[in-house]
């Protein structure tokens, strides 16, 4: 595969982190810099010869830097095939010299959007025209082209050079285009998905475009997906600060499997929606344990394993404060496919090592991004989108429809009950204490099984217990049910057309119950 020698290349970067080092690096091979504004003027300050595109075209800036590069000696010198001998004639008749590297990065539009108060006009100046057809033309002729778009591969771009004499292979090159296509395909929709929520003259802001683009990038290929039989690949969005399990650092264990990677995002989210030091055990995408504390993981995680011992063995747990050894000494006691944390003492980790097997995940403090975007359901032939469901809601807000009213410990477990029903599946019911799960059933056809099922999971007494309902109960059966338990307050949305026969029932039994207003159905 052919080697390409780089004796002319030009640069202009929005980002300059890195640019004035490696301009000093291409210097030393006796490279020539064609630069635009204020690039230029960077690498002037910092003694690198560089000559602006202006003079090398013959053509000023124009239009308030609107118009800058695009001209037949800028991508007469990016597009021309060297093996051709037509190209290469209509570059001596015109006088175009070749340009045998590109160093751009574009214009911040997403940044620019996502400030408050971005007027249509400002994110209009914000489309960069000039550099993504460089990079167009450059990558379309990587046999002969090098196109850099990433400040990370400047030092490789360097050291390829010192290694060939100046030279980049045709192999880096078509690396380099790839990557460059997939900037200029994700730039190209976050315009499109920007101006797709807009409405021409009010300019009213939609809440989903007209088309939808999003890229994610490939995390790693896996082993295989939720079935042996079903090929698999994990892909990550590009946000370094998203608190989630695409950021996480894995310190020990085997390679991810698909199932680990949905039971980890779930438990992960779980325990993100607790306010106090929490522990969130995963089962097959639903919480079989969760417990708070205060401040004592290790109590914790005990309370948690207690609601379901036996649904616990081989699941994923959650913790929302780092790690100390003597939660570890707990942990190590059960066989978990994955723990997780953000962060893990050192003599925590050394315990955990002794389980090679299992996966150790930590999300840093660094991380804390909650994610407030779209979640996607692939349906056949289509997509669903949807908002998030962050709702924070304030039970102490939600309506008492009861004759009885929550006392402070019942509207404390309805709470952490509310939080815990909203990751569970649809028919989803859980019982609580204000710091523990108890019982759970999830995933129903109907809801009086999932308050029966609630019953006949729970390995602790219900009595006493606040239950939480993701949706309104349709019948005053499942009521009744929980009373058997020996339910004292319920939490759910209400909305049924015979909520004053459910009302009536928990009046009857003494039950305290309060309507939220808002479903949190999990499908």
């Amino acid at each position: 595969m052919q080697q390409n020698d780089i004796k002319r290349v030009l640069i202009s970067v929005t980002d300059k982190t890195g640019i004035v080092e490696f301009a000093r690096g291409l210097r030393t091979f006796g490279v020539e810099i064609l630069s635009t504004g204020g690039t230029a003027a960077q690498l002037r300050k910092s003694d690198i010869p560089v000559i602006d595109v202006s003079d090398y075209t013959g053509f000023p800036e124009m239009m308030d830097g609107r118009l800058k590069t695009l001209h037949p000696k800028i991508h007469g010198g990016l597009l021309a095939l060297r093996d051709n001998p037509g190209h290469m004639s209509a570059l001596r008749e015109h006088g175009i010299d070749l340009i045998d590297m590109v160093v751009i990065n574009l214009y911040r539009f997403e940044d620019t959007v996502a400030k408050e108060g971005c007027t249509l006009e400002h994110a209009i100046e914000n489309i960069d025209i000039g550099g993504p057809t460089m990079l167009r033309a450059a990558s379309k002729n990587y046999r002969f082209v090098s196109v850099v778009t990433d400040p990370e591969d400047y030092p490789k771009i360097l050291a390829e050079m010192k290694e060939t004499g100046g030279k980049i292979s045709e192999a880096t090159n078509f690396e380099l285009a790839k990557k460059t296509f997939q900037l200029t395909a994700r730039y190209d929709g976050a315009i499109s998905n920007h101006l797709g929520l807009l409405s021409a003259g009010s300019m009213e802001k939609r809440v989903f475009p007209d088309t939808f683009s999003f890229q994610f990038a490939k995390a790693q290929d896996l082993r295989y997906g939720e079935n042996p039989h079903q090929k698999a690949a994990f892909y990550r969005e590009k946000d370094p600060q998203l608190s989630a399990i695409s950021n996480a650092r894995q310190l020990q264990g085997k390679e991810l499997s698909y199932n680990n990677i949905m039971d980890s995002d779930a438990a992960w989210q779980v325990v993100s929606d607790l306010p106090l030091p929490g522990v969130v055990i995963i089962k097959h995408a639903n919480p079989c344990g969760a417990a708070t504390s205060d401040g004592d993981m290790a109590e914790a995680f005990r309370k948690a394993l207690a609601g379901d011992p036996v649904s616990a063995f081989g699941g994923i747990v959650a913790l929302n404060r780092p790690v100390d050894k003597k939660a570890a000494e707990e942990l190590v006691k059960t066989f978990f496919e994955v723990i997780i944390a953000p962060a893990f003492t050192a003599d925590a980790a050394e315990l955990l090592e002794t389980r090679k097997n299992v996966r150790v995940l930590e999300i840093p403090d660094t991380c804390s991004k909650r994610s407030s975007g779209y979640e996607f359901r692939r349906v056949m032939g289509g997509l669903l989108i949807q908002d998030r469901d962050m709702d924070e809601f304030d039970i102490r807000k939600a309506k008492v429809v009861t004759k009885r009213v929550p006392t402070e410990a019942e509207y404390q477990a309805l709470d952490f009950a509310w939080r815990v029903v909203k990751h569970v599946k649809s028919n989803a019911i859980v019982y609580t204490t204000k710091d523990q799960l108890v019982g759970m059933g999830a995933g129903q056809t109907s809801r009086v099984d999932s308050v029966k099922i609630a019953k006949m999971k729970a390995v602790l007494p219900t009595e006493g217990c606040v239950l939480g309902s993701d949706a309104f109960f349709p019948f005053r059966d499942g009521l009744d049910m929980a009373a058997q338990a020996g339910i004292t307050a319920i939490i759910e949305p209400g909305g049924s057309v015979k909520d004053d026969e459910v009302i009536q029932a928990a009046d009857e039994q003494g039950i305290a119950m309060i309507f939220t207003g808002i479903r949190h159905f999990k499908h």
